[in-house]
């Protein structure tokens, strides 16, 4: 690990001098259009690629909820002839791990393999088949859809879930952002092989994937797996627009449960990907609650008042508006006293702004804790996806530090000002009294 070791030390004596030479992104696109990111780093004999695509829950509708999530899931569960006993065989015979993303934007395939030519073919072959060839068998999709349907009404039991799922349903309404990721047991029930099949073929096109890859290879080598796991995607590209996010009704909703905790959250339209006000809002969450036992909401929480063990605040962005949350949970009979306490924090700072000695230790903070969000190839291919999928500068990730270095008290006051509106907040009780 002698470069990722190099790295670190480096920024640490240097700070926002770090230059670009250092994780050098190369990027360019397939004959058929797929866009690829690479990072050439020969410390380790591995290879990690991924491929996404705008397939995420948001591309659902109500009455198909649960389809996106079910054609990513049942991806490498038979593909191109192969059995989902012989692809996971065959990855296991060769050391390699087949991982997924997906979230509302986005959805996608991943693999960790050793680069010795004997071992990458083996395992990029299998991937080429996952990802152009699904099979989608009927038997595997009744299967998994009782499997998911069980989990569904299992996760369903739990306070935290129903909290999780009131609150992007009192958030989003009618959005796709409030749709269940994984879908409902009635819209589940009713998708058809044929569903999943158009859905594939519609989203997992050449002009919507993404592919993003890091490790002991050469460019050249980079540019023949692109082609080799993507020449035979259906063509054409999807239009990937989403309704803009409306202002929610300030609506707080109390809901009984048997725990022996009230499970209590707030949420308000967030931040976007590009959002010309990404930086100050980062940052001054970093002081409202994003920081852990540094932030003003634990300090106030649960250090002068002893109401929760923990307590967070965070921004989720995504290419529309991610939630703002707040999150904790308290004994409930502070329920009500945790939550009046919660919002005037919140209210308090969003009027008052940070101090400078706040937004001074939140900066050395998020910029000495920044290499280890790269001490990793899996982490740099993580950031390699985001950079690819949201059509972000080949120079994020040195801009961020940069960006973070030069936010100002005044910009996180007027940010979130203009931002979040705490009387705007919709809130969820689980377990009240």
């Amino acid at each position: 690990m002698r470069f990722l070791q190099f790295l670190v030390i480096f920024w640490l004596g240097t700070h926002a001098q770090w230059a670009l030479a250092f994780l050098p992104i190369q990027q360019w696109q397939t004959a058929n259009g797929v866009r690829v990111y690479f990072v050439e780093n020969h410390d380790l004999p591995i290879l990690d690629l991924s491929i996404e695509f705008p397939a995420g829950s948001s591309t659902d509708t109500a009455a198909t909820s649960g389809r996106a999530r079910l054609v990513q899931r049942l991806m490498g569960m038979g593909a191109g002839g192969l059995s989902e006993d012989q692809i996971a065989e065959t990855l296991a015979d060769v050391g390699a791990e087949l991982g997924g993303t997906f979230d509302l934007d986005r959805a996608g395939l991943s693999l960790r393999t050793l680069s010795h030519q004997q071992e990458r073919i083996r395992a990029l072959n299998v991937l080429a088949q996952i990802i152009q060839r699904p099979e989608f068998s009927e038997q595997i999709l009744e299967r998994e859809r009782t499997r998911i349907i069980s989990a569904l009404k299992e996760a369903d039991t739990k306070p935290e879930v129903i909290a999780d799922r009131t609150l992007m349903k009192l958030l989003y309404g009618k959005h796709p952002y409030g749709l269940r990721e994984s879908g409902e047991p009635d819209t589940l029930t009713m998708l058809k092989r044929q569903d999943l099949v158009d859905f594939y073929r519609t989203h997992y096109t050449a002009g919507n994937a993404v592919v993003a890859i890091i490790g002991d290879i050469k460019r050249d080598e980079a540019n023949h797996i692109a082609e080799m796991l993507t020449e035979n995607l259906p063509s054409g590209k999807t239009n990937n627009s989403l309704p803009a996010v409306e202002k929610p009704e300030p609506i707080t909703r109390k809901i009984a449960h048997p725990a022996t905790q009230s499970h209590i959250q707030l949420a308000y339209p967030g931040l976007s990907r590009k959002d010309p006000d990404y930086f100050p809002l980062l940052v001054g969450n970093y002081i409202l609650g994003g920081g852990g036992f540094v932030s003003r909401l634990m300090k106030t929480i649960r250090e002068t008042r002893g109401l929760a063990y923990s307590v967070y605040s965070a921004f989720i962005p995504y290419r529309e508006k991610g939630p703002f949350e707040i999150g904790l949970q308290t004994k409930k009979e502070q329920a009500e006293q945790a939550l009046q306490l919660t919002r005037k924090t919140l209210s308090d700072f969003v009027e008052q702004g940070p101090t400078k000695k706040e937004l001074q230790a939140a900066r050395q903070n998020i910029v000495g804790g920044f290499p280890l969000r790269i001490d990793s190839n899996r982490k740099i291919l993580g950031y390699l996806g985001v950079i690819g999928f949201y059509d972000l500068p080949l120079t994020y990730l040195e801009d961020y530090v940069k960006a973070v270095e030069k936010v100002t008290v005044a910009q996180i006051k007027e940010a979130f000002q203009r931002r979040i509106d705490p009387a705007g907040m919709v809130t969820v009780v689980v377990g009240a009294e």
